[in-house]
C-alpha cells in the first residue's frame, strides 16, 4: 500500500497507530462502521508512504477488497498485490534465533531485531525480509522471500537446524500453541459480529 495518502487512509481504517518508525510491525484489526472486525491484519511500515500487509493465506482477496473500496477517489493511494512473487517461511521456537544466525551472515540478535520489527537480511544466496513476529507465543521470526529463492532458504534453514533438533510442523498444528497464548484467528475466533474490545484485543485500540 503507497501513495501520499497511504498513511491517512490506514490511520483511518485500522484501530491501532499507524504512524509508527519506519521498520515497525503493526498487528492491528480494520472495522466496519458498527465497530466488527473486518479484517486482522499486520502491516510492516517501509517508508513514509509505504506499508506492507500481511494476512492469512486465505484472506487476501477479502481484505484488498475492503481496502480497495475504502481508497481515496484522488489516486493518492495504490494497492499493489505481490503475493505471487513472495513466499513466506515461519522459523519459531526456543532455537530460531540461534538457526537463523546460522544461516544468514546479517546480525539477527535481539538488539538489531527486537520484537515487532523488520529488517532486510541475507539467508544463503537470498534476499529475505525477516519479520521478528510468530503466532505460536515464542520467539519466532517470518520470513518473507523471493519466491525463486524460497526452496534455497529452506534448505540453508534445513541444514543449520540440524543441531537444533528442526523440524516440519503443519499449518494446522500451531492452532494449540496460538490458542493457549490467546491469539485470535479471523472468521472463527473474530468475525465482523465482534468488535476488537469484545475479542479481548482493546489493548490494540488507539483511542
Amino acid at each position: 500500500i503507497l501513495g501520499s495518502g497511504a498513511l491517512a487512509l490506514l490511520q483511518r481504517l485500522c484501530v491501532s497507530n499507524m504512524d509508527k518508525p519506519n521498520g515497525t510491525i503493526i498487528y492491528t484489526q480494520m472495522c466496519n462502521d458498527t465497530g466488527g472486525i473486518e479484517a486482522d491484519v499486520t502491516f510492516i511500515r517501509l517508508g513514509k508512504d509505504r506499508f506492507y500487509l500481511i494476512t492469512g493465506s486465505g484472506f487476501g482477496v477479502h481484505d484488498s477488497d475492503w481496502i480497495t473500496r475504502h481508497l481515496p477517489a484522488d489516486g493518492s493511494v495504490h494497492i499493489v498485490d505481490v503475493t505471487s512473487g513472495i513466499a513466506v517461511l515461519n522459523i519459531v521456537g526456543p532455537a530460531s534465533r540461534d538457526v537463523l544466525a546460522a544461516a544468514s551472515e546479517s546480525d539477527v540478535s535481539n538488539a538489531a531485531l527486537p520484537f515487532s520489527t523488520a529488517r532486510d537480511i541475507i539467508v544463503g544466496a537470498a534476499p529475505v525480509r525477516a519479520a521478528r513476529i510468530g503466532y505460536v507465543g515464542e520467539l519466532g521470526y517470518e520470513l518473507h522471500i523471493p519466491t525463486e529463492f524460497a526452496a534455497h532458504v529452506y534448505d540453508i534453514l534445513w541444514a543449520a537446524g540440524q543441531k537444533s533438533g528442526i523440524a516440519n510442523v503443519g499449518y494446522r498444528a500451531i492452532d494449540s500453541p496460538r490458542m493457549e497464548k490467546g491469539y485470535v484467528y479471523w472468521s472463527s475466533d473474530i468475525s465482523p459480529d465482534y468488535s476488537p474490545i469484545e475479542a479481548g484485543l482493546g489493548v490494540r485500540v488507539h483511542l
